[in-house]
């Protein structure tokens, strides 16, 4: 009874950790950039529900998750409004919104597989709704905020790559290992890598032409 309990609190123990991340890299991206707290609300929000909305719009499954947890919703605006009185009177090192997005990356990816194979989608289809679910509420956080997207600059260092594999991990391990040992080992694995690939700043090669205008 209780290995089913625990296997069933563990989604939504990573829903939570992931929009509390999210959300808090949402509010980094604010800095310096004059918005009110209401403002920053609102980019926090989107950075945190953005990919999972799509996902199950995508998926086609009834009213987004987050409108059927309001405790998530309270989860992201207690983090937002934290993270925005403390930011308030504490710089933080420019290096922490990477952070932040790398740990909400790698969770929301494999979250986002999870959700594709347990629909019985084909793992190709299931991993690339678990890199949407990662990437797409970066994407509108830095659209709104008048920035190119993370997954689209050239000093990327395995944004989308980092997802890809985190949900490549969790549907190789998932049967020989389950769902829970499977998923921790995949997020650690997403997420190392991304943090890795800043470190070290590792990057797919650049499609460049030869073609002289």
């Amino acid at each position: 009874m209780s290995t089913v309990s625990h296997a069933m609190t563990l989604p939504v123990l990573f829903d939570h950790f992931g929009c509390a991340v999210s959300a808090l890299s949402g509010v980094l991206a604010a800095r310096g950039r004059r918005l009110d707290l209401f403002g920053v609300l609102v980019l926090a929000l989107v950075t945190a529900f953005g990919g999972g909305s799509l996902r199950d719009m995508l998926v086609g499954d009834g009213a987004v998750a987050w409108l059927r947890s309001p405790e998530i919703f309270t989860t992201v605006c207690v983090t937002a409004i934290t993270a925005f009185v403390l930011c308030r009177w504490w710089a933080p090192p420019s290096s922490l919104l990477l952070v932040a997005d790398a740990l909400a990356l790698g969770f929301f990816a494999v979250v986002g597989t999870r959700k594709g194979l347990s629909h019985e989608f084909a793992p190709s289809v299931s991993i690339a709704l678990g890199v949407i679910t990662g990437v797409a509420g970066g994407i509108i956080r830095d659209t709104l905020t008048g920035q190119v997207p993370l997954v689209f600059r050239q000093d990327t260092y395995f944004y989308a790559t980092a997802a890809m594999f985190g949900g490549i991990v969790y549907w190789l391990l998932s049967v020989p290992l389950g769902d829970d040992r499977a998923t921790w080992i995949a997020v650690t694995a997403a997420i190392v890598l991304r943090l890795g690939a800043i470190r070290y700043r590792l990057a797919l090669p650049e499609f460049k032409s030869n073609d002289v205008a």
